[in-house]
């Protein structure tokens, strides 16, 4: 059950992946230039006060050096990467083992 969930979350990051991607890619054709989506400016879209919340409630609960060079980089980086990266290590956490061959065990 967990690895079905895993997998489904895993292919709707990657669905929003390829949205992003076609958005993305059709804004830049119009502006004839390369323009791109950031994490925080679809976060800030979807849900302002979490992300102003983010980072007060990193700074407080973690390591100082998560913040500053780990969020900022993460939050400045293309959505499409993002979620392309989160979705495929979703959809590996929730592949099947495989099956072992021989007596090894």
């Amino acid at each position: 059950m967990i690895r079905f969930l895993l997998r489904a979350l895993g292919l709707l990051f990657l669905a929003a992946a390829f949205i992003f991607l076609v958005y993305d890619g059709t804004r830049s054709i119009a502006a004839n230039m390369l323009l791109y989506s950031k994490v925080d400016e679809i976060w800030s879209l979807v849900h302002q006060a979490s992300l102003q919340q983010l980072q007060p409630l990193i700074e407080r609960h973690a390591p100082p050096w998560l913040w500053d060079p780990v969020m900022t980089t993460v939050l400045d980086a293309p959505a499409t990467v993002t979620l392309a990266i989160v979705g495929a290590v979703l959809i590996l956490l929730g592949r099947r083992k495989k099956p072992l061959i021989g007596y090894a065990r």
